[in-house]
């Protein structure tokens, strides 16, 4: 007797309102992609010109009041200060898709959740194999090739011209907030010398009460317990409501303050936040054709590189193989395991959280910060050239899915892939 029931699929279109919501997200992400890569140039090119120093002096310049231990650099400002705006932002988006995203549904959470640590897993393991024998603290960098950069990724999306599909769309996105949790946990565990118990509990405090001043006041008592402050941002964005009836008590009336302060706060994060941290952190010095050799020669920047350009899209591809395979279950009928590694590969841009983990690992400008940083810049270049040309070749099945998924024959708003049949992947 055959089996009624549909075949399940993974990396399926998910339903309207969702697809909706992350086309909002990616736009402003590619804007904020977009001046993350010039800020990260602008850096770059300064850093590297006869004009150097002043770079080096614009970075160092501390300001702040001495007297609450916040007398910090331009540089620790953008890594402490505006990352956790960042990282506000990835709380929010994250307890939103558990709460009321489609990933409410452990089935569609569970890909890209595993996906997300196996995409951890195998470049930390890439990175310590290359650096067993280096010593010198190298190993402390083994989560630098960990991270993905969502609004690095989708700029070159937007910058190669291509219509990716939803599910696709979905999948990064997701798979980018997952990682950015994980990240902020391995700061948090990882990445923390000395530990202040007292300010750490302080913060409980006003985390209860989150509101504009208290958030700030969080932020500072997180940032004096040792912790780095980021871990704040993570912690606030999961305070805030997502439905009205978690402010209000009473039933569900609809979307809460996190789709408000999401509404509000990504652009700042996305188009300020973000490219301000990349350009004081991705200013490196590479010293010339000698120096590029020399941070080439060094095995943790080869171990970043590798971790990028290989671990990554090995754990993000095969953990989504392994998923579909003992849940016996099947690609989405548009799509193709090529599309995946392509999708994979692009997971290997970890250029801003990447970037942060390296200062945290070595200390910022030291030689190894320095190295691992050159590290970054090109596995995070090499992945956006390969899985650019990977997505590119897919183009024309690409816009054929696009004109299919924004097809609105009855000009009712919703296209009529979305009310033809039930989402797929369920």
């Amino acid at each position: 007797m055959t089996d009624p029931r549909p075949a399940r699929t993974v990396l399926g279109r998910g339903s309207w309102s969702e697809a909706s919501r992350i086309a909002d997200v990616l736009r402003q992400e590619t804007v904020g992609g977009m001046l993350l890569v010039i800020g990260a140039l602008v850096a770059l090119v300064w850093a590297n010109s006869p004009a150097g120093d002043s770079y080096a002096a614009l970075r160092d310049y501390t300001i702040g009041p001495d007297s609450l231990h916040l007398h910090l650099s331009l540089g620790t400002w953008a890594a402490d200060g505006l990352l956790a705006i960042f990282f506000f932002v990835v709380g929010v988006e994250l307890k939103q898709e558990f709460v009321a995203g489609d990933l409410r549904d452990p089935r569609r959470a569970a890909l890209p959740i595993l996906a997300a640590v196996g995409g951890v897993i195998a470049p930390a393991l890439v990175f310590l194999a290359v650096n067993l024998d280096t010593g010198d603290g190298a190993l402390a960098g083994w989560a630098i090739p960990t991270a993905t950069d969502i609004a690095f990724a989708v700029a070159i999306l937007a910058i190669i011209s291509t219509h990716l599909p939803t599910a696709l769309r979905t999948f990064l996105l997701t798979l980018a907030v997952v990682d950015d949790l994980i990240a902020v946990s391995i700061i948090a565990v990882a990445y923390t010398d000395s530990l202040e118990p007292v300010p750490l509990a302080l913060a409980v405090v006003p985390l209860g009460l989150f509101a504009v001043a208290l958030a700030a006041i969080t932020w500072a008592l997180v940032h004096a317990s040792g912790i780095h402050a980021t871990v704040a941002g993570v912690l606030l964005g999961f305070t805030v409501p997502v439905l009205r009836s978690e402010a209000a008590g009473g039933p569900e009336a609809g979307p809460g303050l996190a789709q408000h302060f999401e509404h509000r706060i990504r652009p700042l994060s996305a188009g300020f936040a973000v490219p301000v941290f990349a350009f004081f952190a991705a200013g490196v010095d590479v010293g010339g054709l000698e120096g590029l050799e020399d941070s080439l020669t060094d095995p943790i920047a080869l171990g970043v590189m590798a971790g990028l350009l290989l671990g990554k899209p090995v754990g993000v591809l095969v953990t989504t193989y392994l998923v579909a395979r003992f849940t016996h279950a099947t690609l989405d009928e548009d799509l193709g395991w090529l599309d995946v590694l392509g999708v994979s590969i692009l997971a290997g841009i970890g250029f801003t959280v990447s970037l942060l983990i390296g200062e945290l690992a070595f200390g910022a400008g030291s030689v190894a910060d320095e190295h691992a940083k050159v590290g970054i810049l090109l596995g995070s270049l090499v992945s956006a050239l390969v899985a650019g040309i990977l997505v590119k070749a897919r183009d024309r099945t690409y816009r054929r899915i696009h004109e299919e998924e924004t097809a609105d024959a009855d000009d009712d708003g919703i296209p009529d892939v979305y009310q033809s049949r039930p989402p797929s992947g369920d």
